[in-house]
């Protein structure tokens, strides 16, 4: 059966580790691996070990002539270039031409992009965003990415770097983002690393407010543990939700009247928080937008799973290829 199929790989380079899979059009993860990134110092040592795994998965798939492409995500992604552009989290240090580089050890053609970019193309080609042409895709984890579909083109801009509106400055001379040197960008805000200083902001300035999370020493405590205090209904937790939402909501009222489109689409661990998080980002979203604009947007929660969004956003890439 998968011998007939046209299939495509999907890469997804993180910091840490890069996993890798073998999808059908319809978004099935027919064989996948995962190995550590970080491990390997020179790009040429990891590529060695990836064409490792990856040339057994091909095999058992029919071998080449069966794949379309590979897609690749991975961060400061170039889609121009297919380089990587000093990316902050991998040890390999300037431009890194990985495209070319997985094409000559493959001899499949390689398109390459951010990670946000590549879950924006997942979503629409597997996803919540099936059949729309504008839509923006905001992902919510220890950052905040984002990749914006208009009249059906991702958004590149001229150099290939479009669509960093995590580090769009949504209060100006705020908090220090210590990756950037910027302050008051949305990622320091809007993320779990956001949520959890946001908490720890409040535990400090707020001596006199009652809250379960004071039995943690503020360095140990996580957004998980924010979570679970909101969900028992402790107040200082609560509004840490509010106060990321209003936030969050503001900037979003930002983007809709900026590209106006069809659907945010919000992926990430951040998510999980739920109407916590989602009922004042709805709130201050509307409030903040023309009222052409109002009730318009549609806020929705991704639908790819989240440990094969990865594979899948990456593999949609390869789909997107011209013949």
């Amino acid at each position: 059966m998968i011998m007939s199929q046209q299939l495509a790989v999907g890469i997804d380079i993180g910091g840490t580790n890069t996993v890798f899979g073998i999808v059908d059009r319809r978004g099935n993860i027919l064989s996948d691996g995962k190995m550590s990134t970080k491990s390997h110092d020179n790009v040429e040592d990891f590529l060695t070990e990836l064409h490792g795994h990856l040339s057994i998965l091909i095999d058992q798939a029919g071998g080449t002539e069966n794949i379309r492409g590979i897609g690749v995500g991975a961060p400061n992604g170039n889609f121009y270039t297919g380089n990587i552009e000093y990316a902050p989290n991998l040890t390999w240090r300037g431009i890194v031409p990985l495209a070319n580089l997985l094409e000559q050890r493959f001899g499949l053609p390689t398109v390459l992009t951010n990670d946000a970019n590549a879950a924006a193309i997942g979503e629409m080609t597997y996803g919540a965003a099936r059949g729309m042409k504008d839509f923006i895709m905001i992902t919510l984890g220890t950052g905040v990415g984002s990749g914006i579909v208009a009249n059906g083109q991702l958004i590149y801009g001229h150099d290939g770097f479009a669509g960093e509106l995590g580090h769009c400055i949504v209060q100006p001379g705020g908090r220090l983002h210590p990756g950037t040197g910027m302050r008051g960008s949305l990622e320091s805000y809007a993320s779990a690393t956001g949520v959890c200083n946001t908490a720890k902001e409040f535990l400090t300035t707020r001596p006199d407010a009652e809250s379960t999370l004071r039995q943690y020493a503020l360095e140990d405590i996580t957004s998980k543990m924010i979570y679970e205090a909101a969900m028992k209904n402790d107040p200082l937790a609560k509004e840490v939700y509010e106060y990321t939402g209003k936030i969050l909501g503001e900037a979003l009222a930002n983007f809709v009247m900026f590209s106006s489109p069809e659907a945010i689409i919000l992926f990430g661990g951040l998510t999980k928080a739920g109407d916590l998080l989602m009922k004042p980002v709805r709130v201050h979203m509307e409030n903040n937008v023309l009222p052409i604009f109002q009730n318009k947007v549609k806020l929705l929660f991704s639908e790819l799973k989240e440990s094969d969004a990865a594979i899948l956003g990456a593999s949609a890439l390869a789909w997107e290829m011209k013949d």
